[in-house]
């Protein structure tokens, strides 16, 4: 079918002839200009077109049909198709088989002349059959959709997404600056608002705040609309069949309800979680945005009293609040399941050195007796379980609330590291004597800085490891300068030795020319650098640095 619409608006407004209308439309010329001119014989349309005007709705005033139904029109009663979406929007479990044999009905009383169409039928108005009532239904809705209003139905609908805006967070140890990203859920009904921040948009933690959105509403909607975010959907070309995130949709089934995308760029489709973001954004997220924070439980402390207030809030010229309006839909949402879907995150990991093994860039400690296996590990949002190959729990831990975390059992760990492991302080130490005295105090230093002196081995190693890439010489004076700055860290020392390694020259280096004088234990004289220019040019990194330890 053509746009009319447009085809009127710019035939009017831009004076185009018939055949440039015909080339930015794709139609033929004498398309076009048929259209035109019965448009312009038309006595119940001229321009400017009305306002919200479908080109439905101009194909029936200037034809007198229903677009490509070739004039049946006239011999068909024609359905009311807003009241039919009206009903299938408002009412739950609305069917069209039932609006259609409604229709059905409804054409039989009416007066008429009679017709033939089958031998069962009697005298009334003609009508459409099943297939031709749906298809002619889904073009009217692809037509009109936009501009509908379309109404919130009681316990129907749950809407899902980012928002836009994303705070602070600050380890307290490191320094290191994270984002919060806030998660938020809105019954449309009742417009009831459930939001939560997350230090980490990964699929553990989407099921995890999907999972309480659904404790908080007491209930089970029959859909959930999200965005098209990688955690909930692959692709979603066609709108109609999307490729689910496999988790996401097993979240579905196991809660019984369907998982509906939005559809791409049509911010309409889920426009309640939309006007949920935007009353966040405009409302008391700037206090939150005044304030630090150094953990994830303190931000949604802050958030959920502040949302508490905002749902307990009468709406404007109203009587009553979200929360009034959730206590009538919550007993129309499904009952929760009796458990909570838990998202499994597996992989096989090897015990290292230090006793612990890495997952998502934190570490946990594993019993002794598996230093230097291969375990499984299986995570949920909240826990981190190790088992051995043979599938016997070893050691539960709850999951790590930032990266680098440590998370270690003083019983894991043997009386010697030195029996247990080749990682000790020893080992260490004598590495670091072949460098030079300020990489040993540097060394020893960093393994007094954990409560756990195996916390340390990593970053031990990390000092040591960067002889491979730049000479004993270079690393020997970085460790002179992070003791002289009071800044003894792993991070320190891995942002400034480069710039100590390029103002030694080829030197700093670790390349043939120096490959004998790495293998001893060389160690530069205190007058052959000039400590105070390397001092100078790092000044900058050590004014940013804040002290890891």
């Amino acid at each position: 079918m053509l746009d009319y619409k447009n085809i009127i608006i710019k035939r009017y407004t831009l004076n185009l002839s018939f055949k440039e209308l015909a080339e930015e439309f794709g139609a033929s010329k004498s398309g076009v200009n048929d259209f035109i001119r019965a448009f312009e014989k038309c006595d119940k349309l001229s321009y400017p077109l009305p306002e919200g005007i479908t080109n439905y709705a101009i194909s029936e005033l200037v034809y007198g049909h229903v677009p490509g139904s070739n004039n049946r029109s006239s011999e068909y009663e024609q359905p009311d198709f807003e009241w039919v979406f009206r009903q299938m929007n408002e009412r739950k479990n609305m069917t069209l088989t039932y609006l259609w044999n409604r229709y059905q009905k409804d054409c039989r009383a009416k007066e008429a002349k009679p017709y033939q169409y089958r031998k069962c039928e009697k005298e009334g108005a003609r009508f459409y059959q099943y297939s031709q009532y749906c298809e002619l239904y889904n073009k009217w809705c692809e037509e009109n959709y936009e501009t509908l209003h379309i109404p919130a139905v009681i316990g129907q609908k749950m809407e899902v997404d980012f928002a836009g805006k994303t705070f602070e967070l600050i380890d307290k140890i490191s320094g290191e600056i994270t984002s919060i990203v806030v998660f938020v859920a809105v019954l449309p009904y009742s417009q009831y608002i459930y939001a939560e921040g997350m230090s980490s948009t990964r699929e553990p933690q989407w099921i995890d705040v999907n999972n309480h959105a659904l404790k908080y509403f007491g209930g089970v909607p029959a859909i959930v609309v999200c965005d098209n975010c990688k955690q909930a959907v692959l692709t979603n070309r066609d709108w109609i069949d999307p490729d689910l995130n496999k988790d996401y949709a097993e979240w579905a089934d196991h809660n019984h309800t369907v998982i509906l995308p939005a559809k791409v760029r049509k911010p309409r489709y889920k426009s309640s979680v939309e006007n949920a973001v935007g009353i966040l954004e405009k409302g008391f997220f700037h206090d939150l945005e005044d304030n630090c924070y150094f953990s994830l439980e303190q931000f949604n402390r802050d958030l959920w009293k502040k949302l508490d207030a905002l749902n307990h809030e009468n709406f404007k010229k109203k009587d009553y609040s979200r929360y009034d309006k959730w206590e009538e839909e919550r007993h129309e949402l499904m009952p929760l399941p009796s458990m909570q879907y838990q998202y499994m995150e597996r992989k096989t990991a090897k015990v290292s050195g230090d006793f612990h093994v890495r997952f998502d860039n934190a570490y946990y400690s594993v019993d002794k007796a598996f230093l230097h296996k291969s375990v499984m590990i299986a995570a949920t949002a909240d826990t981190v379980n190790i088992y051995s190959l043979m599938g016997d729990l070893i050691v539960s831990w709850r999951r790590a609330s930032h990266r680098g975390e440590w998370l270690t059992d003083p019983r894991h760990l043997p009386d010697s590291y030195k029996q247990m492991s080749e990682w000790n302080a020893e080992y260490f130490t004598r590495k670091a004597m072949t460098v030079g005295p300020n990489t040993v105090k540097v060394i020893e230093r960093i393994l007094k800085s954990r409560e756990h002196e195996v916390q340390t081995y990593r970053l031990c190693l990390g000092v040591l490891n960067f002889v491979k890439k730049y000479s004993k010489l270079a690393l020997e004076n970085c460790c002179k300068l992070a003791l002289d700055t009071n800044h003894v860290t792993y991070t320190f020392i891995k942002n400034s030795i480069a710039a100590v390694a390029d103002e030694i020259g080829t030197a700093g280096y670790n390349t043939r020319l120096n490959e004998e004088r790495n293998k001893g234990g060389f160690v530069m004289s205190s007058h052959a650098g000039d400590i105070d220019r390397l001092l100078s040019k790092s000044s900058k990194l050590a004014e940013r640095e804040v002290d890891h330890e």
